[in-house]
């Protein structure tokens, strides 16, 4: 008897801490107050945009740097602890020539809703209406980490003058797997972007920069992304830098110059 009810006990602690993950997911996704409380001070010259989605919510976003028309825009989707100024911010730093444009992902404040990946899927697609019914213009999309995922899907729909994938991952569903490997991720996950599938076949011209000694995403989920991609015009790895170190490296902002400017040679005139 004392064997069934430790065999009990067992299955009723492995089904509370899958009960527990699968409740926290979207809390431990997208952690909306750690982007909230890292929010950095933005220049006078900062713009401040915003659009509506089509269920009613508020999206607001930053504008650095003038338009111009030799010069493609940059829209950046950031890691998940990242908020839109940060984003905007550290884009301009790299590209002080360019338009760089960010949006607060839904959720995350002052941007209204809740996060989800669906969610924020769509909502890329507005921010793009948006900006081109603001004004036409070439866009070039950057996605770090998760954002990798928005910045594909917005790709697979919409076209873009090139995309560039920073620590990128084939699919949540895989990565959630690397790091719950204990949970069945595949039934309880309610979130899911399937990178490679919105890659695979486009001929978007594409970038991936990883990090060698990155442990959050492991080489081995950016890898089938290289094999996916058909037109993958720069494959870079900073061997030396990890997940969240990357963005200080030289040789990562040496990759993302390199990679905007082949796209600019490469788009059409």
């Amino acid at each position: 008897m004392w064997l069934f009810y430790l065999i009990l006990g067992i299955a009723l602690l492995y089904a509370g801490l899958v009960l527990i993950a699968a409740l926290l997911q979207t809390k431990m996704l997208f952690p909306v107050q750690m982007a909230a409380a890292n929010r950095p001070l933005l220049p006078p010259s900062a713009e401040r945009l915003e659009t509506t989605t089509p269920d009613g919510h508020r999206l607001i976003g930053v504008r650095l740097g003038a338009p111009s028309d030799r010069r493609p825009s940059l829209l950046g989707f950031g890691g998940n602890a990242w908020n839109a100024d940060s984003m905007a911010l550290y884009l301009h730093g790299l590209f002080p020539d360019h338009e760089v444009i960010a949006f607060h992902y839904r959720g995350y404040p002052p941007s209204s809703g809740e996060p989800s990946a669906k969610a924020l899927f769509d909502d890329a697609l507005t921010i793009f209406g948006h900006l081109q019914q603001e004004r036409p213009r070439p866009v070039i999309a950057i996605g770090f980490s998760i954002g990798s995922g928005v910045a594909s899907f917005l790709a697979h729909h919409r076209p873009v003058t090139g995309l560039i994938l920073v620590t990128p991952f084939d699919s949540l569903r895989a990565l959630a797997k690397e790091h719950f490997s204990w949970a069945p991720t595949g039934l309880v996950l309610r979130h899911q972007m399937p990178v490679i599938d919105l890659v695979k076949e486009k001929q978007t011209p594409t970038a991936i920069i990883v990090a060698g000694r990155d442990t959050i995403v492991p080489a081995r989920r950016s890898d089938p992304l290289r094999r996916a991609i058909p037109n993958l015009i720069l494959d870079r790895t900073i061997t030396d830098a990890g997940h969240n170190n990357l963005y200080d490296h030289p040789a990562f902002a040496s990759a993302m110059r390199e990679a905007v400017a082949l796209f600019e040679v490469t788009a059409p005139r």
